[in-house]
């Protein structure tokens, strides 16, 4: 049976977080001299002398609207990418405990590991990117608190079966962090929706993709009450600004507008895959669940060379374990892939 206090680590029980101005205040005032800011005001058109609201509660309330989930179970923090590193901070005591990662997979993974001095024990995905249930159960051991699983996956582009995801939430004892970022071009259903029967999830999900909104670095975390308390004890007290606040919760009340790119962006990741299919040096390409696509080839590095040199840039993945030979091509706009397509009609 999971218990978040057999993973917690102890510093974090015990740590009294940081009290902002913020946090002290509750209620309504005209005048500010809490929080040593510059009242004058700031050299902009908008004003951001202020501090942000370290909890981002209107945020979190527009996303209760369209995701179904309390503001209670919703962490906000600068990009996926923080939250990920808080859960490891939060969980994982360094040089003792370690993680499970699956290859070929997103690297902060790897990388927020190795920066929090924690092993991340790799378990390669069988041969059609699924998971080797077996494989995990192997890697487990006492000191093992996380599981990190990308789906729709990065790079590969599919989505994970459902089913191999609950038997590890089913029987892990630590957390298991499903990691969203591109489920809004999926055709498979968020694990939100299981929040309430697994007390050992946690799904990452981002404004980066869909909503178009990379440059602001807005991602979520949602999870039980008692893991949202955690994250948000251990986060810096202003993560996300004021700025970002604003044009997220601005971008979110644009939903027909995004839904309208992510139709637009299948029907190009259609069309990519079909034309791509009759290239000659094209092998294969991979089952996609997301804005881009895994593309096998007889030469990555020479192609990838050559668009490079015609000022087009994708993603070389040939050295990544199982993804030999391989090209991750974004799905861009209709003119965007016309000059792609025809300029890989040109390659020798």
């Amino acid at each position: 049976m999971f218990n978040i206090n057999n993973i917690l680590r102890e510093n974090i029980k015990r740590l009294v977080p940081y009290s902002s101005a913020r946090d002290e205040y509750q209620g309504e005032a005209s005048v500010f001299l809490d929080a040593n800011e510059n009242a004058f005001g700031s050299p902009l058109n908008q004003q951001f002398n202020r501090y942000p609201d370290p909890l981002q509660y209107e945020v979190k309330k527009r996303l209760t609207e369209i995701k179904g989930v309390p503001p209670r179970n919703i962490f906000l923090g600068n990009g996926s990418d923080e939250a990920i590193d808080i859960l490891f901070r939060s969980f994982c005591n360094p040089g003792v405990d370690n993680v499970i990662i699956v290859p070929p997979t997103y690297g902060m993974y790897q990388v927020s590991a190795n920066i929090n001095d924690v092993e991340a024990r790799k378990v390669l995905l069988t041969e059609d990117y699924q998971l080797n249930l077996e494989g995990i159960a192997e890697a487990i051991d006492e000191h093992t608190k996380l599981i990190f699983i990308c789906s729709p996956n990065n790079p590969t582009g599919n989505s994970i079966n459902r089913e191999d995801v609950e038997t590890l939430l089913a029987n892990f004892n630590g957390l298991v962090i499903v990691d969203e970022a591109y489920i809004n071009f999926s055709r498979q259903k968020t694990f939100i929706q299981e929040l309430t029967e697994y007390a050992n999830l946690v799904v990452l999900q981002t404004l980066s993709k869909a909503w178009g909104l990379a440059g602001l670095r807005v991602g979520m975390a949602f999870a039980s009450e008692e893991i949202i308390e955690v994250m948000n004890k251990v986060k810096p007290p202003y993560n996300v600004n004021e700025a970002s606040q604003q044009l997220a919760l601005e971008a979110l009340n644009n939903i027909d507008q995004v839904n309208g790119w992510i139709r637009e962006t299948l029907l190009q990741r259609d069309r990519l895959v079909l034309e791509l299919k009759n290239l000659e040096f094209v092998l294969d390409i991979y089952p996609s669940d997301a804005n881009f696509i895994l593309v096998k080839t007889t030469d990555a590095n020479g192609i990838y060379n050559f668009l490079v040199n015609k000022g087009i840039i994708i993603r070389n993945r040939s050295k990544v374990e199982l993804c030999e030979g391989c090209l991750r091509i974004t799905v861009g706009t209709p003119d965007e892939n016309t000059i792609l397509l025809q300029t890989l009609q040109n390659f020798k």
